[in-house]
């Protein structure tokens, strides 16, 4: 039996194009950027231009756009700036964010001394907007917001617009995590106020290492990591050419099929939705499948009973990668801290992600195969 990749939000396969694309900066234009002959200067070029391709679909300036590793070295690297070089005493996020935030909210209260404030979220895992409200318009000290655009877990988006008209009016740092969404969702950052924007290649069928960090030129920090002054020395370190030359193409390309692509994405998740309730009894789904939530993800609350506890490695016996949470965990089987926050319930937690290249005909088959094991 073939293999059912169903958890593209833990990593999309490399689109063949993207690969092609890819291919002659591993092979013949092999210089670093920083050479000043022709070897160095063509790859120069290709990173100027893919700046300028992501700069492009985020309607941003080029000079906002720095190349990173991942989303999580983009966060920290916000948080880290918000924190150290403007000033934000007071960190605002929320209880269901990735751990790539929560993690570095963390550190920076014990090492930095700020303080932290986690805004409620609906059972549903909506942020509470009136209650960002009466944080922000509380606190005495400058203010950090820090919120994901798209949820990894339950899929539950967040309209930074309004999120970005509320810190614009208590004058707080914007920063939000749209590594879920960038590639997937049209972000003009043009259209409202953000100083801080996060994304991943690997999540709209880029290459894993590469992440990128928009910083609203209004504002200036100073670099996460020391060294060579590489990324205007925002970001030092021989950047990986191929990897940023494959994050704008497969940018590129999102957007210019994003339309397309999420129909057809989101005929997946809701036929596979409408299979399970027709055929799992008391199955349930978490978040808001059917309202303003990411059309890759399907969070499904299955009945806790002895053969649900082991679904997801008899998934995995059965060829079906799905996922019980977020994947950035390395491996910890550790219980997912965004479904404690919504609803404590008694169920097993399997999140069904998709992507262009999955069919109905697989949804058929991991159908058949969990009634076969349930």
């Amino acid at each position: 039996m073939n293999r059912i990749y169903f958890d593209n939000t833990a990593t999309t396969a490399i689109d063949p194009a993207v690969f092609e694309e890819m291919k002659p900066y591993f092979t013949e234009k092999f210089g670093n950027p920083s050479s000043i002959y022709s070897y160095g200067r063509e790859t120069r070029l290709a990173i100027e231009n893919a700046r300028k391709t992501v700069a492009q679909v985020l309607h941003a300036h080029p000079s906002e756009i720095f190349f990173t590793s991942c989303g999580t070295e983009s966060t920290n690297t916000a948080l880290h700036g918000a924190v150290e070089d403007l000033g934000c005493r007071h960190i605002i996020t929320s209880p269901v964010e990735h751990h790539a935030t929560l993690h570095t909210v963390d550190y920076l209260v014990k090492t930095r001394g700020v303080k932290a404030s986690y805004v409620r979220v609906s059972p549903k895992g909506y942020i509470d907007l009136e209650d960002l409200e009466t944080i922000l318009e509380e606190s005495k000290e400058k203010c950090l917001v820090t919120l994901m655009h798209g949820n990894n877990e339950i899929g539950t988006r967040t309209d930074i617009k309004a999120v970005s008209e509320i810190c614009e009016k208590y004058k707080a740092i914007f920063h939000s995590d749209t590594v879920q969404t960038l590639g997937h969702f049209p972000i003009d950052v043009s259209s409202f106020k953000i100083h801080f924007l996060s994304g991943s290649a690997h999540k709209f069928h880029g290459p894993k290492g590469v992440g990128i960090l928009y910083v609203n030129r209004d504002i200036k920090i100073s670099p996460y990591l020391e060294g060579g002054g590489q990324e205007r020395e925002m970001r030092s370190g021989t950047e990986n050419v191929y990897g940023i030359v494959g994050l704008a193409k497969a940018l590129q390309m999102a957007s210019d099929n994003m339309e397309e692509d999420s129909g057809y994405i989101r005929g997946l998740r809701d036929y596979m939705k409408k299979k399970l309730e027709e055929g799992i009894p008391g199955v349930c789904f978490n978040g808001d499948p059917e309202g303003d939530s990411l059309y890759t993800v399907l969070s499904v609350g299955f009945p806790k009973t002895d053969k649900s506890d082991m679904l997801l490695f008899n998934l995995d016996l059965h060829h079906v990668c799905a996922s019980g949470g977020s994947a950035c965990s390395a491996g910890a089987l550790t219980g997912s801290h965004v479904i404690a926050a919504i609803h404590p319930k008694d169920q097993t937690t399997i999140r069904f992600s998709f992507s262009k290249f999955n069919t109905k005909e697989e949804v058929d088959q991991v159908i058949e195969i969990l009634k076969k094991i349930l």
